[in-house]
């Protein structure tokens, strides 16, 4: 199997999250890191939230990461679609993202990964960085 279609992991977010550039990683109070470009956070590790629970016991989801997406249109189709590993809460209505609990990222391609993370630096980035960036990709 090719890198690119196998399952993602957790370390591939911080991986493609750091070759992003002009990436700044910052850190909460509990040590999670949050992703950032030009001072805008694109990619975090949530800690546990009330609104972010098991259904049935209760217990908050201690694994949450949080991608940006570009617009509320990508965000409801990804939480829309039955086979997607994406969801949100109520917390992050009119909020461009989607979370994803890390125990479900292996239902999701290193390329899936890869797109979500870069349409997440690109959703955050400044027009001149997100330009040069993707000039720089059709080069490749």
């Amino acid at each position: 199997m090719s890198a690119i279609l196998r399952q993602a992991r957790v370390e591939d977010v911080h991986d493609l999250a750091l070759g992003m550039p002009y990436v700044k990683v910052e850190y909460g109070p509990r040590g999670n890191p949050i992703y950032q470009v030009g001072g805008k956070s694109f990619v975090f590790f949530r800690t546990p939230r009330p609104d972010a629970a098991d259904p049935h016991t209760g217990e908050r989801y201690t694994d949450v990461i949080v991608f940006w997406v570009p617009s509320e249109s990508d965000k409801r189709a990804m939480v829309q679609d039955s086979a997607s590993p994406f969801f949100t809460t109520a917390h992050f209505d009119g909020h461009s993202s989607v979370l994803l609990r890390a125990s479900m990222i292996g239902d999701l391609t290193l390329q899936e990964l890869t797109e979500v993370v870069q349409d997440a630096w690109l959703s955050r980035a400044s027009p001149t960085r997100a330009a040069a960036w993707l000039d720089g990709q059709s080069r490749t």
